[in-house]
């Protein structure tokens, strides 16, 4: 009975429950965050450059149309050419990873793209990956197939006889274990993934062929191997070489004849002219590596030679398609050899970057062969005798940004993977834009940090390697070694491969520069005071496990490529105390010092961050002096979660603010706004974040940016201007980013703002190549735009201003979700919707005087958007609706003239309805002369005075002209009317020719003597000549008027008279003849409306 009672109470509860759950109202969504996604209207910008490219891991050719092919950026994402680069189209920069390892062409629909992302190489700056991406529009969309864990894909291989089975050689972590490691096959498409073959937690798959003949045979290459920050393995007893006979499901290795030690990395082909020959070249211990070969599909292998490069960074092999004998090897250099692997020779690279990551050779014409390094793309005609540089690929992988003060326009610094350390503008006063020769290099090697001289913008102070750090003469170009050396009988200094350098806030001679101990420098770097102890922990690094294991020295590869572990990486100064630093070291310690390097304080662990975790970056506030920011970065240990942290002691003890900040996302960066103390910005291994409340929340900035790592930032205080150095796609700048300092969420109830608004210069802009941008150079002149020359205006706009129709559409949206009928609106509405002028916001400017200037029109959208006036006066000439030919050189909109420098006033009204209503009261900005010309006007209300002259002169011409048009058209139509005419008149017919001749002579006073002209006579200049020539005159230059421009003017004006006086004459006179024809009935002509009768 009890059991009986306690059931039905349970059926009792569990029903009530039941209904409850059912009646009770669906949770309310998660209110959106008013600050997400407003920001996007403000765009970063890049500036390139491509005077230096970037690491190349991968190029595929479309065999049925050789002008198509593809560019893995080892970290810029995929680049795709139609025109055998010419030019250069990203296609994938907006998915989940920017970093490449391989990709691959559908052999049976060349618009089938299959991308393998994360680098298919082992070097310390390699990024990650998530998965493998297919593309079944050549390009232009993406999806994500799967194997997101894999994080770097080393090959990827499609059956030709079935585009829906796909091999993938999943190369698997590299910085831990476990993950998608080794080889993965899909009989659908991608929509499914069998793992065919794997080895271990430690071992994944580099490589995968199949035999051209038989899609069934298949060769892969397994690689044991992991890096962590302290060392690097790269093999172990998995590597191997398998072989399948049926399609990957059953393997078995063949290694008859391979090293009987330990392997590394192993690169294979499989000979095209005869599949039957196989090669490949082993990294080995003992010495035992070399180059192979295999005349048996795999069954035997022979030792050709002791070639062999680094697993690290190479070990690629390529087949010659016409010579079986011949196959190259990609290393420091290309290596080619035509005795089978025997020997090898340098295939010649004379004017091109070394570094060789991946190679194309041209089956037709195999003199045509495209090599991808860490430089980028080159391309030779005559087998290496000479290349071609491919300077329109913008995915330079910069480790470290710095600006300088240079005036009027700052110069970006950045040290870059393998291509020097660069200096370059952050904008110019050119109409070309910025482009490649506006780059210079300060030093060689990989390059990282740069300071410049706060004072002296041609001091330059440029790291390299390992602690190479020299002093650059930006004025003379001169560089001079400065590199602390130890002493005698004092024990070696560990540099880091990235070592810190900061200049200091107080005495602009002072720079530190960290090893293990921390050096100053009070003199430019002549001489070196060492300020501290060894800050390291002081661990031995070969006593640190490593895949479950410590290594001994004999280890493959064991410690190559790889930092010294235990030194600095991370140095700050206070703001406020020139005696107060605090200093960060890869093994994941902090210390402090207040008196100047005599003492130091220790902090050993950090709440919420792994032990060890490598100080990637600290910062102090330029507003307290107790707060300091920390970025730590794990991911070479396998963690990729974001860690940010502050301290508001000094440096002593830290807490995290890395909030809500995507899991997936290492973090390198960040910077403190120099106004708003809660306004900080973090760089992230896929983007850029701001939080505006001190941490609590972050935003990410994504206009305008790629998918890509920003490792990272600087602030250039005067123009508050955001710069980011991108490991893959150059630098990018955010102009002016005030807006996030001003705005608050209250701030977006308002129906419309205006931000303030920045001081600008005004300038005119020099075109060295003649014409705007490329000028005549060719579509492959890699140019970045500058910005607009103008004022900025930054508004904002609560919500679109919809027409009736826009509201209709949004209702009738609403009705179908709903499953309500929609029906016609009422006839009244319909011809509301069809009559109703189009919405639109309206800029008003005004000078200090309250008087208009100028009027800018933009669409009534919402959000947060930029909108930029010229720094002029309306066009002068006649109001047309002409939109100009972008591709013609020759073509454009006429402009008018240069404001006055000084205050101004802008405004924001919207149109609605036939009303104008002020949204925004007026703002004032200022406008400011550059005074860049040789010979700039000295008095500047004389100069305004006359070119509103000129532009009256050019209303009235502009005007003339166009009436004189219409005059024409009425008569040419009168003309037309006299043989429709019965009643017309001889006299009539007289009077009607003497008006064309008139007309024609008013004619050749406004436009010139163009029967003369047509065949080669010399004539008088007309006087839209005179006008035209004093206006464009004018309005390119900011001097003086000259006194020919004063005297054609003059003439033009006297002559315009007439002009006007004629054609009013005349107009009467037309007037008379058209009041006959409407007493004679004749049929319509233009001007006349006749009464019925």
């Amino acid at each position: 009975m009890k059991k009986y009672s306690f059931l039905l109470l349970l059926s009792v509860f569990i029903c009530n429950t039941a209904m409850a759950q059912k009646s009770a109202a669906p949770a309310a969504p998660a209110k959106k965050d008013p600050m997400e996604g407003t920001f996007s209207g403000l765009n970063f910008r890049s500036i390139g450059p491509a005077v230096t490219s970037g690491r190349i891991s991968d190029i595929e050719v479309n065999p049925a149309n050789p002008s198509e092919y593809y560019v893995a950026a080892a970290s810029g994402g995929v680049w795709k050419t139609t025109n055998s680069g010419i030019t250069y189209e990203p296609v994938f920069q907006n998915e989940g990873a920017y970093s490449i390892g391989c990709v691959t062409m559908d052999p049976s629909n060349s618009n089938v793209v299959w991308v393998g992302t994360g680098e298919n190489n082992n070097q310390r700056s390699v990024a990650y990956g998530d998965g493998v991406y297919k593309s079944e529009d050549g390009g232009k969309s993406w999806k994500n197939m799967g194997l997101k864990n894999s994080e770097h894909i080393g090959m990827i291989v499609v059956d030709p006889a079935n585009s829906d089975i796909v091999y993938v050689a999943a190369y698997g972590p590299l910085w831990s274990s476990g993950g998608d490691r080794g080889i993965y096959k899909t009989t659908d498409g991608g929509k499914n993934w069998k793992a065919v073959l794997t080895v271990s937690e430690h071992t994944g798959f580099n490589e995968i062929h199949m035999d051209p003949r038989n899609s069934n045979i298949l060769y892969a290459c397994a690689h044991q191997r992991q890096r962590k920050l302290f060392t690097y393995i790269s093999g172990g007893p998995e590597s191997a070489i398998y072989k399948s006979t049926d399609g990957g499901a059953t393997w078995n290795k063949i290694h008859k004849g391979l090293p009987d030690t330990d392997m590394g990395r192993i690169g294979m082909a499989v000979s095209p002219v005869n599949p039957d020959v196989l090669y490949c070249i082993i990294e080995a211990s003992d010495k035992k590596g070399g180059f192979f070969r295999s005349t048996d599909r795999g069954a035997s292998w022979e030792r050709r030679g002791d070639a062999s490069t680094s697993g690290n960074y190479y070990q690629e092999i390529f087949c010659d398609p016409k010579n079986v004998d011949k196959v190259f090897y990609v290393d420091f250099w290309v290596n080619y050899s035509i005795d089978g692997g025997k020997t090898f020779k340098e295939i010649g690279e004379r004017y091109k970057h070394v570094d060789n990551h991946a190679l194309y050779i041209d089956p037709k014409d195999t003199r045509h062969i495209m090599a991808g390094c860490d430089g980028g793309l080159y391309e030779t005609f005559d087998h290496g005798a000479n290349w071609e540089f491919k300077s329109n690929l913008p995915v330079t992988q910069f480790y470290k940004v710095a600006v300088d003060n240079a005036e009027p326009f700052y110069n970006v610094y950045g040290g870059t993977q393998d291509n020097n350390t660069l200096g370059g503008p952050s904008r110019t006063t050119s109409a070309n834009g910025i482009h490649n020769m506006d780059w210079y290099i300060t030093v060689g090697g990989d390059g990282f940090e740069t300071v410049v001289d706060p004072k002296d913008p041609n001091i330059v102070y440029s790291l390299w390697q390992y602690g190479g750090l020299v002093r650059f003469d930006k004025k003379s170009g001169e560089v001079l070694d400065i590199k602390p050396v130890e002493g005698e009988n004092e024990p070696a200094l560990r540099w880091n491969w990235d070592s810190p350098l900061i200049i200091s806030h107080f005495d602009n001679k002072r720079i530190y520069f960290g090893a293990n101990k921390l050096f100053r420098s009070n003199d430019r770097g002549e001489s070196w005071t060492t300020i501290s102890n060894d800050l390291s922990r002081g661990i031995d690094r070969n006593k640190l496990s490593v895949m479950g294991k410590v290594w001994s020295m004999d280890a493959v590869a064991k410690n190559q490529s790889t930092d010294f572990y235990g030194q600095l990486v991370a140095v700050a100064e206070s703001w406020f105390d020139e005696n107060h630093l605090v200093v960060g070291t890869d093994d994941g310690l902090i210390h402090v010092t207040t008196d100047g390097g005599k003492t130091w304080s220790k902090t050993e662990s950090f709440p919420g961050a792994p032990e060890r975790t490598y100080v990637n970056q600290i910062i102090a506030s330029k507003h307290d002096k107790n707060v300091f920011y920390a970025t730590f970065n794990h991911h070479r240990y396998g963690d990729f979660k974001p860690y940010i942290y502050k301290s508001i002691d000094g440096g002593r003890t830290w807490s995290s603010i890395t909030a809500n900040l995507p899991v997936r996302g290492s973090t390198y960066c960040m910077a403190e706004d120099h106004v708003n103390a809660k306004l900080l910005f973090c760089g992230t291994e896929f983007g850029v974040f701001f939080t505006s409340d001190g941490g609590n929340k972050w935003i990410q900035l994504k206009g305008g940016l790629p998918t890509i790592a920003v490792r990272d930032m600087e602030i250039q205080q005067r123009e508050n201007d955001l710069v980011l150095a991108t490991f893959g796609r150059g630098f990018y700048i955010l102009d002016d980013y005030t807006p996030l300092r001003h705005i608050k969420p209250s701030d977006l109830d308002q129906t419309a703002m205006i931000l303030p608004v920045k001081d600008t210069w005004q300038y005119i802009e020099s075109q060295p190549h003649g014409y705007p941008l490329k000028g005549f150079l060719g579509e492959s002149f890699f140019a970045t735009a500058n910005p607009k020359v103008g004022t900025v205006f930054t508004y904002y706009l609560k919500d679109d201003i919809k027409t009736i129709k826009e509201k209709r559409q949004e209702a009738e949206k609403e009705k179908i979700k709903k499953g309500e009928p929609v029906y016609y609106p009422s006839a009244d509405s319909i011809r509301l919707e069809d009559q109703q002028a189009e919405p639109y916001l309206l800029f008003t400017i005004t000078d200090a005087n309250g008087m208009p200037v100028r009027k800018i029109k933009t669409a009534a959208k919402k959000g947060l958007k930029r909108l930029v006036w010229d720094l002029r006066y309306s066009a002068p000439g006649p109001v047309n609706f002409y939109t100009p030919n972008a591709d013609n050189p020759y073509d454009g909109k006429e402009t008018g003239a240069l404001v006055m420098p000084g205050t101004y006033k802008v405004s924001l009204s919207k149109f609605e309805d036939g009303v104008v209503t002020e949204l925004v009261a007026p703002q004032s900005f200022v406008v400011k002369a550059l005074n860049n010309a040789s010979l700039p006007v000295a008095d500047r209300k004389m100069y305004d005075e006359f070119c509103k002259k000129v532009s009256e002169a050019r209303r009235a011409s502009g005007a003339a002209s166009e009436y004189k048009n219409e005059l024409g058209n009425r008569l040419k139509y009168i003309k037309g009317a006299i043989t429709e005419t019965p009643g017309m008149t001889p006299a009539m017919i007289q009077t009607i020719h003497k008006l064309s001749e008139r007309l024609q002579a008013i004619n050749m006073m406004l436009n010139g003597d163009g029967s003369l002209a047509r065949r080669e006579f010399e004539t008088l200049p007309s006087v839209n000549d005179r006008i035209g020539t004093v206006e464009s005159g004018m309005w390119s230059i900011t001097s003086a008027p000259t006194a020919t421009f004063r005297k054609t003017l003059e003439i033009a004006e006297k002559q315009l008279r007439t002009v006007i006086a004629d054609l009013k004459s005349l107009n009467n006179e037309i007037i008379d003849v058209e009041k006959q024809l409407d007493q004679l009935n004749a049929p319509y002509t233009p001007g006349r409306l006749p009464d019925l009768k």
